[in-house]
């Protein structure tokens, strides 16, 4: 079955929207087919605040409504424990959340962006949406993360070459706990490294201590502008180092 017919026989549906390249295709498929749907996003400390802008601005560009759902993901131990399967125990309850205020709208069925790339040994958080019966539309009909960004930057959406990018809590080492405190040191890191125009990366903590792993390209550059980025980065963090490896990027949700 193609997207099309997919859509074509889920006429009304909430969608589980992240702001990313998957959903943001997604929620432009099903508009363009005529379904009747509302995106939900969930607001965690989790998510860096640009991606709760981006997915404000597509859902406002395709004239769709956003309904935004407030989450205190820290009253849940699984999770902030951080073991290995957290992602399982984070999917399981935004998804959830986002369950009761779609049935509460009067939609039956949820849909989420997962593509045909997603490996699901490689993602626990695939078998959440499995047990909640939610649909992954993307992966159903085979379409990968490179057939989304095609379509993506077809249909002109700006998220068509939008960097993957995964929650704030991947940045922490596994059963290391996830603090506010540690989320808000992370997102503004790598803000910062945004700003001298870094793209791509991420800052890995332990501890107090913090690891940035860069795109091939940029290596180079942050070893060169060291002492400046030593500066930016020592109000959070009591060591910096930079991983000589290329960051690996596996395009598939990847962390």
């Amino acid at each position: 079955m193609n997207l099309k017919d997919f859509l074509n026989s889920e006429t009304r549906a909430a969608i589980a929207f992240s702001g990313g390249v998957d959903s943001s295709y997604l929620l432009y498929a099903a508009k363009k087919n005529g379904a009747d749907v509302t995106a939900y996003y969930v607001r965690t400390a989790f998510q860096p605040e640009f991606e709760y802008k981006d997915a404000a601005r597509l859902a406002d560009e395709l004239g769709i409504r956003m309904k935004t759902i407030g989450l205190d993901i820290f009253r849940n131990e699984d999770i902030v424990s951080n073991p290995k399967n957290r992602c399982y125990f984070c999917k399981r309850m935004i998804l959830g959340e986002i369950k009761k205020h779609a049935a509460d709208d009067g939609y039956k069925i949820l849909m989420e962006g997962t593509n045909a790339s997603d490996d699901a040994g490689d993602r626990p958080g695939m078998a959440a949406i499995e047990e909640l019966s939610v649909l992954s539309p993307l992966r159903e009909c085979g379409l990968t993360k490179a057939d989304v960004r095609r379509l993506s930057k077809e249909a002109g959406l700006f998220t068509w070459n939008k960097p993957s990018y995964s929650c704030l809590a991947t940045r922490v080492m596994n059963c290391e706990r996830i603090t506010p405190e540690k989320l808000s040191k992370i997102e503004a890191a790598e803000g910062k490294l945004f700003e001298l125009g870094l793209s791509d990366l991420r800052v890995r903590v332990h501890g107090n201590n913090a690891l940035l792993q860069l795109r091939a390209d940029d290596i180079n550059r942050a070893f060169d502008e060291r002492e400046k980025i030593c500066g930016m980065l020592s109000e959070y963090f009591d060591i910096v180092a930079l991983d000589l490896k290329e960051r690996e990027n596996k395009e598939k949700g990847s962390i």
